[in-house]
């Protein structure tokens, strides 16, 4: 047997640095008058993820530390595996109801929890696409997660029990939110926020910077590539695609946006071999198994974050025709690069956009 596994680490985006160097000297050297905003940059580790975050402002610095404060605060509130996060402790659970729950309540296997505004917010999100996608995207797909275990480096096929038993506590219609408070009809379930975290935190912390007063910035959490504004020259950014099971930084299309993202989900990004067939990490909550896909990538792009973080991995759940009618009869405003298993790109517009 022979295994290969490759994690998100592994940046799926990367900005073509070549481009961007070549426009900030022009803005720099350009004699137009006008000093050229201070640039801070810098790289942390969240959720087992690089992130790398340039900002443009008089108060770069003051601002850079801001997001890796938020960075860290997130991951404080929606790590699954953190175990002093509020997703890990509610996930592990013991019982406890909220106060005002009912004696009738409390004796059935319903529990009732509250939580923070971003956590509920956070669900309530994953909600919405698991029912965009009829269930394909599932929040409840941890415990399948943690058995198939991508990122270690014995990573192998579990057996076929131990897939069912895991597989009978996802069910993403066992969870409620109303308000603050979430609600679980399965003491068994728990949930996977990994699908749409980082979009959501993205756009958290362009909002932030927004708030700041801060009108160009370039955040990159882990290939999911999010920029606020432009660059400082008025000019839209440069993102360069990555080619599925290429080298790292070998560019298959290239995107120019301003005040948008650029996410990809692919079949490369995490997998194994095993006797001689590939073994991907985005799990069909039906089977059990890694999704059977006509795609080895897709990539989104659009203005909302925690969307096009969504529906990367809708598309590769559900394949490029059935990616298209969702985004077609929902109205999605996005654009998507869709690589298929032939290893061909196209592109696909939702009409009128």
């Amino acid at each position: 047997m022979r295994q290969k596994c490759r994690n998100r680490i592994w940046m799926t985006f990367f900005i073509v640095p070549v481009l961007i160097s070549l426009v900030f000297a022009g803005t720099v050297m350009s004699g137009c008058g006008e000093k050229a905003p201070k640039e801070a940059s810098g790289t942390g580790m969240y959720f087992d993820t690089v992130v790398d975050i340039r900002i443009f402002a008089e108060n770069a610095d003051e601002l850079l530390q801001g997001c890796f404060d938020l960075c860290e605060e997130a991951e404080k509130t929606l790590s699954a595996h953190r175990e002093d996060s509020e997703l890990y402790q509610l996930n592990h659970r013991k019982g406890q109801p909220a106060e005002n729950r009912g004696a009738e309540e409390a004796s059935s296997d319903t529990q009732t929890f509250e939580v923070s505004e971003e956590l509920a917010s956070c669900i309530r999100r994953g909600l919405e696409y698991a029912e965009m996608s009829g269930g394909k995207f599932d929040i409840t797909i941890l415990p399948l997660r943690d058995l198939w275990d991508f990122e270690s480096e014995n990573a192998a096929v579990p057996e076929q029990d131990k897939i069912e038993k895991e597989l009978a506590r996802v069910d993403y219609r066992k969870v409620h939110v109303d308000g603050l408070k979430v609600t679980f009809d399965d003491p068994e379930t728990q949930i996977d926020l990994g699908g749409i975290a980082k979009g959501y935190i993205s756009d958290r912390l362009k909002n932030w910077l927004r708030e700041q007063g801060c009108t160009s910035a370039l955040i990159n959490l882990g290939g999911n590539v999010s920029v606020l504004g432009t660059k400082p020259d008025g000019s839209s950014w440069n993102v360069g695609i990555q080619e599925p099971f290429a080298d790292r930084g070998t560019v298959f299309e290239t995107v120019e946006i301003d005040d948008g993202c650029v996410i990809s989900s692919g079949t490369y990004e995490r997998y194994f071999e095993q006797d001689g067939q590939l073994y991907h990490h985005i799990l069909d909550p039906v089977t059990g198994y890694p999704a059977v896909t006509d795609l080895q990538q897709a990539t989104v792009v659009g203005k909302d974050d925690v969307l096009c973080d969504a529906f990367s991995t809708i598309c590769i759940l559900e394949g490029q025709e059935e990616a298209e009618r969702i985004a077609e009869a929902n109205g999605l405003n996005v654009r998507i690069y869709f690589v298929g298993a032939d290893h061909e790109g196209a592109w696909f517009s939702r009409s009128g956009q």
